[in-house]
């Protein structure tokens, strides 16, 4: 260790490697982490491989007392950003360099190495590469001390994919500051003025990136004959899908009306109390921050059945499961809860009772364990945890 206290109570110095600084789910919860990490005393850097401009979310980390830096990588493989990144790593000192999805991982592990600081990947997603770049997480995977994914399904792919040896596969559910997202009557009436929605409207809303993953467009397919002057959906996002998502609101004709774009953001918490529930149409996800959100607001949930999400609706206990893609099963989950406004509330109550085991304190304690784990196995030597058995 470099200095400092001993023991579990030692500061640690932090480096989190990501793609960029835009808002998405991994580096929310990479600025979540942080956040909390710099306020129980610890240092934290935060590196983007993205070139300059800074994404909306460089602000929030030097808000948060992170420092906030940029490792730019050019063009197809640049591995000169891999001494690039030793370099900034050993400047500072840092302790655990935690990567978080493919791109940090393939140059983030081996720099983490060289500057002898232990390594924790983050798998957020399914990541679904073949070849070259699957070869480069599997390289990236048995370079790092430890491998976490963010749910069981995604733990399983990681598994099925040999992205690391097993006994250095660990399972962190993502958690979110649960009591943000309560509840609010005023705001509900303030966020409704502002989008033109009825205060008696009932509203289905979702909230997320507009990424082809998504599905945003299938969202609105299967939600527009549900739509009318007392029924809207409400998407709040930005992203490079943003085109086709237009393009599907537009082929809506009469209905688009009905359908609002409410674009990013800031206040998240204040539009979930303006849904009556909550829908998610992805293909593919690891463990989504918005759905965690939207339950601890307390709404009714309809999600496909991708990735994580299962797990957190315990398998359509506290939440409709529909298929993949299946656009008449989405369209008929969300017709049921408009239906029965009473029942749909009651959903609501399971889902803010299930948003208690994703509290982020919960996965702030199990990322810390598990650096100082990973210290300990740093410290073996440099080899120690290439020779892992798998």
């Amino acid at each position: 260790m470099k200095g400092g206290q001993t023991g579990a109570t030692r500061a640690i110095v932090i480096a989190h490697v990501l793609s960029s600084f835009e808002m998405g789910g991994q580096e929310r919860v990479a600025l979540d982490l942080a956040r909390e990490q710099v306020a129980r005393g610890h240092r934290v850097l935060a590196i983007s491989l993205a070139p300059a401009p800074d994404g909306p979310l460089a602000e929030a980390f030097a808000s948060a007392g992170v420092g906030v830096s940029r490792v730019a990588k050019g063009p197809g493989v640049d591995p000169r950003i891999v001494l690039a990144l030793r370099d900034r790593l050993r400047a500072a000192g840092v302790d655990v360099v935690h990567t978080h999805n493919p791109l940090p991982l393939a140059y983030g592990a081996l720099a983490g190495r060289l500057a002898r600081a232990a390594v924790v990947h983050t798998k957020h997603g399914a990541n679904p590469d073949r070849g070259r770049r699957l070869l480069l997480r599997r390289v990236g995977g048995h370079l790092a001390h430890a491998y976490v994914a963010v749910s069981s399904a995604t733990a399983a792919v990681a598994r099925r994919n040999r992205e690391c040896p097993s006994a250095r596969l660990h399972t962190i559910p993502n958690g979110v500051e649960l009591e943000a997202f309560a509840h609010d009557e005023t705001a509900r009436a303030a966020v409704r003025a502002e989008l033109g929605i009825p205060a008696d409207a009932w509203v289905f809303g979702t909230v997320g990136r507009v990424r082809l993953e998504k599905n945003f467009p299938g969202l609105v397919r299967a939600a527009t004959p549900l739509l009318g002057a007392g029924t809207r959906l409400v998407i709040v996002g930005d992203g490079d899908e943003l085109p086709a998502l237009r393009a599907a609101v537009a082929a809506a004709g009469a209905a688009a009306e009905w359908l609002v774009l409410a674009g990013a953001r800031r206040d998240v918490p204040r539009a979930l109390s303006a849904f009556d529930a909550f829908v998610m149409s992805s293909d593919t996800e690891g463990l989504p921050l918005g759905l965690v959100e939207a339950m601890a607001a307390g709404l009714p949930v309809v999600a496909t059945d991708v990735g994580g999400i299962g797990e957190v609706l315990e398998g359509g206990r506290v939440g409709a499961l529909v298929p993949a893609g299946d656009e008449r099963a989405l369209r008929e989950a969300m017709a049921a809860l408009a239906r029965d406004p009473e029942a749909a509330r009651e959903r609501g109550r399971a889902s803010l009772a299930r948003s208690a085991h994703y509290a982020l304190g919960t996965m702030v304690d199990a990322y810390l364990a598990l650096y100082r784990r990973s210290i300990d196995d740093a410290r073996r030597g440099p080899l120690a945890a290439l020779t892992a058995r798998r």
